[in-house]
């Protein structure tokens, strides 16, 4: 698990001291390869040398009153790890843990980060598969490996997938509250009635957030 992404992540929703932040990392691993929590505050220690979080007093990073705060660096650094692909060879939790942290950051669309993530391994798909065809189906053993390569990166892929319509997928409350704003939408004029049974229909069967967003999409 890269701690110092996890902090970074952590940090992004708002302030926290250390003691949280190590509860919150206990919590949110769960299922994951085992955090030893007592890496949180060399971590910080670290995280604010680079200029990527900020004390905001002049207690010492274990003090439990201290609080850390993410700097504008510190985003930009959380940003670009989100978007870049682990090595394909070995995905593992590393993956695992960057959709996890996506959705805990706000403003990060978790599905775009899926996606990024898709199609580079569809472009390792596509290079493996090309490769394949130059030749390497003629040795047996080239072949074979070709083969399971193939077949981990569509294991992976399909993972995605399934990760992309769990994280995505909507509650009865975000379904009302998409219809409310419809409704407020047509209360000042910008939807005809028609326009709004039409989008309060399909508000109140959307399966996924994208399916929210589409029906408010054009709306301000």
């Amino acid at each position: 698990m890269n701690i110092h992404f996890a902090l970074l992540a952590l940090l992004a929703g708002g302030p926290r001291s250390g003691p949280r932040l190590r509860e919150e990392l206990e919590t949110r691993a769960r299922g994951m390869h085992p955090l030893d929590t007592i890496q949180v505050y060399p971590a910080l220690d670290r995280l604010e040398r680079a200029g990527l979080v900020q004390a905001d007093g002049p207690a010492g990073a274990d003090d439990p009153r201290q609080e850390f705060r993410i700097t504008a660096g510190g985003q930009r650094e959380l940003a670009g790890w989100l978007r870049t692909t682990p090595n394909p060879a070995a995905p593992g939790d590393e993956l695992v843990l960057k959709i996890l942290l996506a959705g805990q950051v706000p403003g990060t669309d978790v599905h775009e980060v899926i996606q990024a993530h898709r199609r580079s391994l569809m472009q390792s798909m596509q290079r493996c598969a090309r490769t394949k065809r130059g030749g390497a189906e003629q040795n047996l053993g080239p072949a074979l490996a070709g083969y399971a390569e193939l077949l981990r990166l569509d294991s992976v892929i399909r993972w995605l997938d399934t990760a992309d319509s769990l994280i995505g997928w909507v509650s009865d409350a975000d379904r009302e509250l998409a219809a409310a704003r419809l409704r407020e939408h047509f209360a000042v004029g910008r939807l005809t009635h028609a326009e709004l049974d039409e989008r309060l229909t399909a508000a109140l069967t959307a399966r996924t957030a994208g399916d929210l967003r589409g029906l408010l999409a054009d709306l301000p």
